[in-house]
């Protein structure tokens, strides 16, 4: 990464208060940054929700977890500067992010997980899979990762892969495997899964 010392509007895929951010990288303005966290580093967020993740709303809180460190905050809509272009997020970052359940993921406490997830930087380093309780949660996981990370890896409990996608693009299973489980699922009136 270049030696930036702080992310701009140009490294902003979108900005103003009009886009929906929630399940998105953000950056903050610089302006709303302590004098000792004032880096690109700090500026990385990943907005889990809040009435500030819907369009318009610029004075509303948006729930974000950083990508410097995993600490979960607050910040008001208005210290948004946009949605982040995923190339400016360091290998660090990825990783951090690779870490982060989806929003509405059950409680581990009472839920037991049934899958794992798995995020890969271009040179295979990877950090420990997150745990997925179900379809859903793998659906959105997937959703969160895609957009930002090279390589990302569905396991079952026994760790045999049951989803893999590299650049954006279908793996495992095979698109006609993929459609034809959606298929059926769908006949049997399970939930219907979208990639």
């Amino acid at each position: 990464m270049s030696e930036k010392t702080l992310f701009t509007q140009e490294d902003c895929l979108q900005t103003g208060f009009d886009m929906p951010i929630g399940g998105k990288v953000i950056v903050l303005r610089p302006s709303v940054l302590s004098e000792e966290f004032r880096n690109t580093r700090h500026q990385l967020y990943f907005c889990t929700g809040g009435f500030g993740s819907k369009p318009n709303p610029s004075g509303r809180s948006v729930f974000a977890v950083s990508l410097a460190d995993g600490e979960q905050v607050r910040w008001n809509r208005s210290d948004v500067l946009g949605i982040a272009k995923p190339e400016i997020l360091s290998d660090h970052a990825r990783l951090q992010l690779s870490q982060i359940r989806p929003a509405d993921a059950l409680d581990l406490k009472s839920h037991e997980p049934k899958y794992s997830g798995y995020c890969f930087l271009p040179d295979g380093r990877y950090t420990s899979g997150v745990w997925l309780c179900g379809t859903k949660e793998v659906q959105d996981y997937i959703e969160m990762q895609k957009d930002y990370q090279q390589r990302v890896m569905i396991c079952d409990r026994d760790d045999f892969c049951v989803f893999e996608m590299i650049e954006g693009k279908l793996i495992h299973p095979s698109p006609e495997a993929l459609d034809a489980f959606i298929k059926e699922r769908h006949e049997q009136g399970g939930m219907e899964l979208k990639l």
